[in-house]
């Protein structure tokens, strides 16, 4: 998860947006020492994730709000479930509700999608993983979420590995020539995967000694012919074009990996509610 100080000062940036230069209607309509309790709930099926980011909103707009999370990270839970109760100030509850729950609704719904994806290829030895196509601040978050759905976070940022992809390879020369280089110059303890879209750029790959390859938006069938070609003797990690309903028959292949941008830039958010009552 963010650290703390790095998370407030996202979550502050939020509610700014949100509020403005303050929530009139509640102003207008809510006394300040009105107290009040608020339950959080789902409105559908979901995986829960970012219940304590949720919390993290309320506790910034008054600390005499008491939070108490009924669900747990990773849970899945029915229609109906209650996720959070709220206890505190009306306007502090009003004035966050949106902002925690836009966040637990996306997180929750990237880990949704992740777990069907997970679930799909149980029994299978094959990985889910993200990619780095997230929404621009909320990367941590949403591969934290990913992690919460049963998935495995792919690197967060460029600088924790070595993927050479397609435009790499057209600046440099080929696989070889750019696996020689990156051998030459590149610290010994950074893996080294290599973009492959067809069956010579595998075996120039294995030949060139790297330590991982990702199959690009290969048809099932030259998926197998590269598990074949390789014997074992590299990891291999598919992108592209995997859906839930093609997802099982790709992981039955013998691939290592299968890494999908869709749990988080296409990931839909779930139904959830807010319902305040006071006195």
């Amino acid at each position: 998860m963010i650290p703390e100080p790095m998370l407030d000062e996202w979550l502050q940036a939020a509610l700014r947006e949100d509020l403005g230069t303050g929530d009139v209607t509640s102003e207008l309509l809510v006394p300040p020492d009105l107290r009040g309790k608020a339950v959080i709930r789902a409105k559908e099926p979901l995986v829960v994730a970012g219940l304590d980011v949720a919390i993290r909103v309320f506790a910034l707009l008054s600390g005499e709000i008491e939070s108490g999370a009924v669900a747990q990270e990773g849970q899945k839970v029915e229609k109906g479930a209650v996720l959070l109760e709220l206890e505190g100030p009306v306007r502090a509850l009003l004035g966050g509700e949106r902002v925690a729950l836009n966040i637990l609704q996306h997180l929750s719904g990237v880990a949704t999608l992740t777990r069907r994806f997970v679930d799909a290829v149980e029994g299978t030895d094959t990985k889910i993983l993200d990619t780095r196509k997230t929404l621009p601040g909320m990367r941590i978050l949403e591969k934290y979420a990913v992690r919460v759905g049963g998935g495995v976070n792919h690197r967060s940022s460029l600088s924790e590995g070595i993927l050479v992809k397609e435009n790499h390879l057209a600046a440099c020369g080929g696989v070889t020539a750019a696996v020689k280089a990156i051998r030459k110059n590149a610290p010994h303890t950074l893996k080294v995967e290599v973009e492959a879209s067809t069956l010579e750029e595998v075996g120039e790959a294995v030949a060139a000694g790297v330590n991982a390859i990702l199959l690009d938006n290969m048809s099932i069938e030259t998926i197998r012919e590269a598990v074949k070609q390789v014997r074992g003797s590299v990891q291999l990690e598919v992108s592209g074009n995997v859906s839930l309903e093609n997802v099982r028959e790709i992981a039955e292949t013998g691939v290592d990996a299968i890494s999908i941008g869709r749990l988080t830039h296409s990931a839909p958010g779930v139904d959830i509610s807010m319902l305040l009552n006071h006195g």
